[in-house]
């Protein structure tokens, strides 16, 4: 039974490696919060490398400030290999046969083969090697088929770095260039800003409030500072303040990085390889797949043990009640079924791709139809992410030129990671020669933007009349900039005959507020611009410059709704998934949005409240809650795990850094392929299209995929159980065998091979309407129903043998046993196509063409080989012609009373 148990939990486990790297941390954590340390030379070398100047490291790494040239880069690449941990290398192909073969499946026909051979039985053994040849062989080529496919998927969505390079000499001037994050080389230098992931183990060089999150490293959820010149000796590589680590990311400000190491020499690289030996807790999908399996394999463990007594006491031959028992554990296990849950989802991830969406894990496929409730994100799936600038005014209301002007040096002179406000505020391009950026301005130093202060700052040297001064100008979201504004710059006609700076008083910040609430109501995101003047002799500015500013007015960005947004919506909800909405924009421009596009405007639950609110509390508000605005990323990040502790399934839709631990926590995390590299690497799903549109054509793929393989799950489980109480009834009454071991493994052979077309199967429209979640009760409640009915078929198959063909007798068992061979094998075969559907096969629904061909061809098989010359050598017999108009009867008895029970279970328990 571990030998089972340990064969469903594996045919999956090489795919779960790698999802264990992106979903959870790299290492268990210790008691002190710390991750183990790496391979002992590891750590010294890294250590040297933070200890040692900078020239050295640079002088070590052949490398400069120019970077390498191109020609250095491309030696090392083909000296190093590229820059990939080595945690899922291609086996060779006969290591990847020799795997296929092993599972419990395959020993246990292995070993009746081998006793099978030991009895003399060649004929059997023929016949039990060939269904051992075949499960491997169909496995092996379809496991080879789907890691094709998906690495074919993977290639599409590559993850690029920024680093500076030249062409020939050193003194060229390096050149800025993104290239594929496997490309990177030792030496390298590596730009890196917010957003980014970090693609190598790398030595800061120059850095700006450079923080980076840790966590899949140490498990520790507080981004960690990073210096060009760490404050103190560290005294392990992770605790080093100048040492950046592949697979962390950049929360905030920017940097220079030397690439120090790259692939399986980096600290990620070396750690991984242990990694892989752990067994990851199974998601969803796998423990689905091994609660069903296991309700069949205890169903055998209860059953064979009594066929084994039964035939052994009634027969008096022990050996052949052994194989017999044998052969029937043979035929409950369902071995098929690895071969088709691996070929189901790789034919759906493929059709997948041509609905542009990208599937980084093939068992997402099924999280995917069986997701309820959807979270996105406003802009870009909502909006049309092609945000214009509407209006720029003072603080009032009033049309004002300044403050365009300082947005603009605010967005040019910016070094982080610019958003598509920032490229609205530059499309005014002429602003560029108007403000004569060359000749007037010096830019000085600039405060990058994070998502706690959500505001950044540039400091430039303003040359004019009074000569040279300095301005730091803050641009960010109205609330945080406010917070750092004592006076609003007011327009002529209110301060006099020029502009002046007035207090900003409680009476004048309602005003600002008030004009800013009518810009939201409108559908308008708001962004403030601020600023203050500085003497010329600072040259380093942190976060606490940024204080007692001058608010010089709002200007206003319109993103107006995508058209296909609304009716893709619509369709999400009349397929059962509800959307909501997880903005960090404000409420009004958050609810204009929503009533355009037909989601509900109100209630509307603010991140605040979400701060103040409980875990109860919370999983209260999710199921009352639609929209949510003004959310921190942590306030995403519990209202998805809100919602998964109700039980519901969860995707979430997301493309910035400030998406990622909601991407991690929800049950499907969905991306685009534009998005920054950490959601890329957190998503299970990458989008080529940022549409909801394309998301609802994935989720019906999604659901056609989880019904198919429930196909295979019910004839198995129902075929089985029906085939048991058969043989226990036969058994109990008849002085022979009702089927020789050998027909009864040909038997099992036959209808497994027909379910090989049930992957390229259709589904109804109504199955795929409503999310598709495992429900193994509902798997033994159909197995327990429909079971029956065919066993009716075969005690009435018994009697007509028994007192038509007068196949009563040991001397005409062979006319019994091939009587109900065939009757046995058309009604498995013909099972999937009654409950494939709940409607009416052949009639309201027709199978696929290549379920029809296998199920077809197989049927014929049966029917012809008691007649045909290999007969004997399967100790079949020739049935009579009048046999014939009984299988049509009992055929269409079996076919008329199964649509009826159908019916009745449909109405009393559903039919998912």
């Amino acid at each position: 039974m571990k030998l089972l148990k340990q064969g469903f939990s594996s045919f999956l486990r090489r795919r779960r490696a790698l999802r264990h790297f992106r979903r959870r941390p790299l290492l268990g954590t210790l008691a002190g919060g710390h991750a183990p340390a790496a391979s002992g030379q590891l750590a010294v070398d890294l250590l040297h490398a933070a200890a040692e100047p900078q020239a050295d490291a640079l002088r070590r790494l052949g490398s400069g400030a120019s970077g390498l040239t191109a020609r250095e880069a491309a030696q090392r690449l083909l000296l190093d290999g590229p820059n990939e941990v080595d945690h899922d290398k291609p086996l060779p192909g006969w290591l990847r046969l020799w795997r296929c073969y092993l599972n419990p499946f395959n020993l246990l026909l292995t070993a009746l083969a081998g006793l099978s051979w030991l009895s003399a039985d060649a004929r059997a053994t023929l016949v039990i090697g060939l269904m051992v040849i075949l499960s491997t062989l169909l496995r092996f080529v379809q496991e080879g088929r789907s890691h094709k496919a998906a690495e074919g998927l993977r290639s599409l969505v590559g993850n690029t770095a920024s680093v500076i390079r030249h062409e020939v000499a050193k003194s060229d001037t390096p050149l800025r260039q993104n290239i594929p994050v496997r490309e990177l080389v030792t030496g390298d230098l590596v730009v890196l800003s917010a957003g980014d992931m970090v693609p190598a183990d790398c030595r800061v060089l120059t850095a700006r409030d450079l923080f980076v999150a840790q966590s899949a490293m140490t498990g520790e959820s507080a981004p960690v500072e990073k210096f060009v010149t760490p404050p103190g000796v560290a005294a392990g590589p992770l605790e080093a303040l100048n040492l950046l680590f592949m697979g962390t990311s950049i929360v905030s400000g920017s940097a220079t990085a030397l690439v120090l190491a790259t692939g399986s020499r980096t600290y990620f690289g070396t750690l991984a390889a242990s990694a892989l030996t752990v067994d990851p807790m199974p998601n969803a999908f796998q423990a689905g797949v091994n609660s069903v399996s296991w309700l069949l394999i205890r169903f055998a463990a209860v059953m064979v043990p009594i066929v084994f007594v039964l035939n052994g006491w009634t027969k008096g031959d022990w050996l052949q009640a052994f194989l017999f028992s044998v052969s029937i554990a043979v035929g409950l296990t369902p071995e098929m079924l690895p071969m088709i849950v691996t070929s189901t989802l790789a034919k759906g991830a493929v059709l997948l791709s041509r609905r542009k969406v990208v599937v980084k894990r093939l068992d997402a496929i099924q999280n995917l139809g069986a997701m309820d409730v959807l979270c996105t994100d406003k802009t870009g799936t909502l909006t049309q992410d092609k945000i214009a600038v509407a209006r720029n005014t003072d603080a009032y209301g009033q049309a004002s030129v300044d403050v365009l002007n300082f947005a603009f040096l605010n967005s040019y002179y910016q070094t982080g990671l610019k958003n598509l406000l920032d490229h609205a505020v530059l499309d005014h391009v002429e602003l560029a020669q108007e403000l004569k950026l060359e000749e007037a301005y010096r830019k000085i130093d600039e405060i990058p933007f994070d998502f706690v202060r959500r505001r950044m700052s540039v400091v430039v040297a303003e040359r004019d009349e009074r000569g040279e001064h300095h301005e730091l100008i803050c641009k960010g979201a109205l609330e945080e900039v406010l917070s750092i504004c004592t006076h609003v710059r007011v327009a002529p006609a209110l301060a006099g005959s020029a502009p002046g700076d007035a207090l900003l008083d409680a009476a004048a910040l309602a005003r600002v507020q008030a004009y800013a609430r009518e810009l939201g109501a409108e559908g308008l995101r708001v962004v403030a611009v601020a600023m203050k003047e500085l003497p010329p002799e600072q040259t380093i500015y942190t976060v606490a410059d940024e204080a007692r500013l001058v608010l010089v007015g709002l200007i206003a960005f319109l993103d107006p709704p995508k058209e296909s947004a609304a009716p893709a919506l619509k369709a999400l909800a009349a397929h059962g998934i509800r959307v909501k909405v997880l903005s960090g924009d404000n409420a009004a421009v958050t609810a204009h949005v929503c009533a355009q596009v037909g989601l509900p405007t109100t209630p509307i639950l603010l991140g605040p409240q979400v701060e103040a609110m409980n875990d109860a509390a919370l999983q209260a508000a999710v199921e009352q809650y639609d929209v949510f605005t003004k959310l921190a990323p942590l306030h995403k990040e519990r209202i998805i795990r809100a919602l998964r502790a109700r039980g519901h399934v969860v995707g979430f839709i997301g493309d910035g850094i400030n998406d990622a631990p909601a991407l991690r926590a929800a049950d499907i995390g969905i991306s685009v392929d534009t998005a920054v590299d950490i959601a890329k690497e957190a998503a299970d799903i990458i989008l080529l299209e940022k549409s909801l549109l394309v998301l609802d054509e994935g989720v019906i793929e999604g659901r056609t995929t989880f019904c198919n393989m429930l196909k295979y799950i019910r004839m198995t489980a129902s075929s089985n159980f029906g085939n048991v109480l058969s043989v226990l009834v036969a058994s109990a009454v008849l002085p022979f065998l009702p089927m020789l071991p050998l027909q009864l493994l040909l038997q099992n052979l036959l209808y497994d091979v027909s379910q090989t077309g049930i992957p390229f199967d259709r589904v109804d429209a109504e199955l795929v309407a409503r999310p598709l979640q495992w429900n193994p009760a509902d798997i033994g409640r159909f197995m327990l129903f429909f079971g029956p009915l065919s066993s009716l078929f075969d005690i009435i198959t018994f009697s007509v043998m028994w007192w038509v063909f007068a196949a009563d007798s040991v001397a005409r068992q062979g006319l019994f046993q091939s009587g109900w061979f065939v009757v046995g094998l058309l009604t498995q075969t013909l099972i999937v196509h009654l409950i494939r559907t709940p409607r009416l096969p052949f009639v309201q629904s027709w199978a696929a063409t290549p379920l029809l061909v296998m199920t077809a061809a197989i049927m014929l098989l049966g029917l012809w080989l008691p007649m045909g010359p290999l007969a004997p050598y399967f100790k079949l017999q020739a049935l009579p012609l009048a046999y014939f108009g009984w299988l049509a009867a009992i055929l269409l008895g079996y076919f008329g009373l199964t649509t009826l029970m159908k019916r009745y279970y449909i109405r009393r328990f559903g039919w998912q």
